[in-house]
């Protein structure tokens, strides 16, 4: 027998759910293999311990249980048997649930691949961790569950899709796909700095590495957390070849809003770009070969890169199932035979069970794992979760991908396995999200949970059988940054309880609302029903709350309004002209600025016309359009000599920002000044006053952020030029002579700012 493990205090955190790990280190007589046999040991060291609290230090326990966390891309519960599917089966996911819990009402952050993975790993909120849209890079640098396990004595792993840039850390071991991987022989990023391709499936390599690590690689003498993530099932949906016919002789049933005219909510919904009916490609999506010979029914350009990167070997069994479909189906389109609608309906079919057959895959992975930990005598001592980045549109809306706060992209899968502690079969209503995945692997360590973190522990939760405390959380708060990019989906963020949802656009400046109760497949926004009125105006300030809770400031976060077509073009012309170089003075604001090209011209070409001057003023923008033009181009290959910004009153017009809000936006836009043009002289403006009178509540949110942003100003680098008295009466009015509409200078108006500035700018060497 070995020698007795040291002796330990139970403590609060761990007492009700204390189960011995079956390694050596911890386990007196690994050959035990009944769980009632580790309890009698368990207990008798416990006795012992009591008895000698008096004679020794005491030392808090900390039972570490091993966890698996296996994790896919782009899984939706509504093809997951635990959560109801009606087209498919997963045996060895559904097994999680049947002896642990099924989570009804998990949630993303952040429905996009790379930023619900950031939120999972700090703990907090896209805006914090600073992920908040693909083709950012992740800050390896910050604070990560897995670097705080380490800490706490685990092996930690990484093995399959990252998807964040920057390398891994905090990971003992990882190896990882670059960016969004391949599903036929694809090549992984080792820890090494090489590149390493394997032939064969992508989820079985993935497999196949975690099982080698646990078998081969890992300490048995310490706990460890395995992150086994899959590129499945994320588009273009590659199924291996044992599954290529799994779905043959069957026909799919379609969502009921497989059809969606869109109705009754945002117009921003019809701007989608990630339609079943016009956006699958003819050979990325659909799988033909050669040249599309349907433009009108088939998205051009994007082949099939899988096929590319298969052998000859898989090739052939590729074209062997495909290619007889693919022939009767263009038959079928040479012959007249199918209208759109059911052209529709064949890429439905296509598109689904190719899905399907990808998450096949995964759930066998699921099923090796189990049956590893099984075998091995580990299962008892291992927490297994399954969950994926986000849930996925299949047909529903008419749409694939994710992004909208929809629930079939804003719930996503949360199975787990507790033994010893969840009983089996439990069903949870508890609003989680992936935010709260590291405080509770950390709970579960025994690990302290760093304040900075914004989720939750649900380990509480977790004992008490998935049923929330009454101080739990009440509703979510859901953010989209990726404006403007892939598939069209504008920026959004908002609030869900149980019952309601609330989105808001800022594009628009657009609410909707909706009854999950009354309307579970949301096809109509009741923000406009009077009936809703105080729910709408309560959600509202639930919506306000969150935000300030989880510090949420739109103001200091960048933001493109790339998707509306004049902006997009002027943002570009603005850009060829700084790639140009060559300029002394640059004027940087929103349509105040850009006027200087309208009634401000001809002072313009009087004042400015010599002095190799550019106009970054664009109209509309607010503090946060500028953050990223400025970061996305606009400064190219400038080097003024002086930048003069003014900016903010956008925030104040379009949504009345909190002045200390805006104000941190306008701070921001200096440090990317600083950074980019360490040598520019920056002339602050305040902001221009705006409104009939003084007491105009839009001008005394102006002038309430005046008062922060002149701190800004340190005489060297940074001038502050409040001027705005320059447009006011003498009782505190503007004239309709200075500013026709209130807000908007005129030819006098920007004389006069011309003739105020002039002295600072000479002062500054122009």
């Amino acid at each position: 027998m070995q020698t007795p493990p040291p002796l330990y205090l139970a403590t609060e955190r761990n007492a009700a759910a204390f189960q011995p790990r079956a390694s050596a280190a911890t386990h007196p007589c690994p050959s035990l293999k009944s769980r009632w046999g580790r309890r009698l040991r368990t207990v008798g060291w416990l006795a012992l311990g009591m008895c000698l609290l008096a004679l020794s230090p005491t030392k808090a326990w900390s039972a570490q249980p091993n966890i698996v966390f296996v994790f896919s891309d782009d899984h939706a519960l509504q093809a997951i048997g635990a959560y109801g599917s009606k087209i498919n089966q997963t045996p060895n996911l559904d097994r999680i649930a049947k002896e642990g819990a099924v989570f009804q009402n998990s949630f993303c952050a952040n429905s996009i691949c790379g930023p619900s993975r950031a939120c999972i790993l700090t703990g907090k909120h896209s805006h914090k961790n600073g992920f908040l849209r693909n083709g950012n890079q992740f800050d390896g640098t910050q604070t990560t569950f897995p670097k705080l396990l380490q800490q706490a004595g685990y092996q930690t792993a990484l093995i399959g899709k990252w998807h964040l840039s920057s390398d891994p850390t905090g990971f003992d071991f990882w190896e990882v796909l670059p960016g969004q991987g391949s599903y036929y022989n694809p090549d992984f990023l080792t820890m090494d700095g090489k590149r390493k391709r394997y032939e064969g499936y992508c989820t079985d390599i993935i497999t196949d590495n975690a099982l080698s690590w646990l078998k081969e690689k890992r300490d048995p003498n310490k706990p460890f957390v395995l992150m086994c993530q899959h590129k499945a099932p994320h588009r273009n949906w590659s199924p291996p070849p044992r599954y290529y016919s799994l779905y043959a002789d069957q026909t799919i049933p379609e969502p009921d809003s497989l059809r969606d005219d869109y109705a009754g909510r945002s117009k921003l919904l019809k701007e989608n770009e990630m339609s079943l009916a016009e956006h699958f490609y003819w050979g990325h999506d659909m799988k033909f070969h050669g040249e599309n010979e349907y433009p009108k029914s088939f998205a051009s350009g994007l082949p099939n890169g899988e096929y590319k990167r298969m052998n000859p070997e898989q090739k052939a069994a590729w074209d062997a199932v495909y290619e007889p479909l693919n022939q009767a189906f263009l038959a079928d389109m040479e012959a007249g035979k199918l209208s759109d609608d059911a052209i529709l309906s064949w890429k439905y079919q296509r598109y689904i069970k190719d899905y399907l057959a990808c998450i096949q895959a995964v759930d066998d992975s699921v099923g090796q794992l189990l049956d590893y930990l099984d075998q091995e005598e580990l299962a008892d001592d291992t927490i297994v979760i399954y969950s994926s980045d986000q849930g996925f549109y299949l047909g529903e809306h008419g749409w694939y991908d994710k992004r909208w706060m929809f629930e079939e992209s804003l719930r996503m899968p949360f199975l787990i396995r507790w033994p010893g502690v969840i009983n089996p079969g439990i069903e949870s209503q508890a609003l989680i999200q992936n935010i709260d995945y590291g405080p509770t692997f950390l709970d579960l360590a025994g690990a302290d949970i760093p304040a900075e973190m914004q989720g939750r522990s649900m380990v509480e939760m977790l004992k008490n059988q998935g049923q929330p405390s009454t101080a739990w959380r009440d509703a979510i708060y859901y953010a989209y940054y990726e404006n403007a990019a892939v598939h069209n989906v504008p920026q959004h963020d908002g609030v869900r309880t149980e019952r309601y949802k609330l989105m808001f656009f800022p594009r628009g400046r657009e609410w909707n609302l909706f009854d999950l109760e009354k309307d579970p497949q949301e096809m109509q926004s009741v923000h406009a029903d009077p009936a809703y009125a105080d729910i709408l105006a309560g959600m509202q300030k639930r919506y306000r709350d969150l935000r300030q809770f989880y510090e949420v400031n739109s103001a200091a976060l960048p933001a493109t309004r790339g998707d509306e077509p004049n902006w997009a073009k002027r943002d570009r012309s603005m850009t060829e002209r700084a790639r140009q170089g060559d300029v002394d003075l640059v004027f940087i604001g929103d349509s105040i600025t850009q006027g200087w090209e309208g009634g401000g011209r001809k002072v313009w070409d009087e004042f400015y016309g010599d002095r190799k001057a550019l106009n970054l003023g664009i109209g509309g923008d607010k503090t946060e359009n500028v953050i990223w033009r400025l970061t996305h181009g606009n400064l190219a290959k400038i080097k003024p000599k002086v930048a003069v910004l003014m900016i903010g009153t956008n925030n104040t017009g379009h949504v009345l920002q909190d002045p200390a809000e805006v104000a941190a936006g306008v701070e921001r836009i200096l440090e990317i000044l600083a950074d980019k043009l360490p040598d520019t002289k920056v002339v602050l403006h305040g902001i221009f006053p705006r409104g009939p009178n003084e007491f105009d509540e839009m001008r005394l949110n102006n002038v309430a952020i005046n008062q922060h942003i002149r701190r800004f100003a340190d005489g060297e680098r940074v001038q502050f030029l409040e001027v705005g008295d320059q447009f006011l009466e003498a009782d505190g009015t503007i004239s309709r002579e200075i500013m026709p509409d209130l807000l908007h200078l005129n030819e006098t108006g920007y004389r006069r700012w011309a003739n105020a500035l002039e002295p600072t700018l000479k002062a500054l060497g122009l």
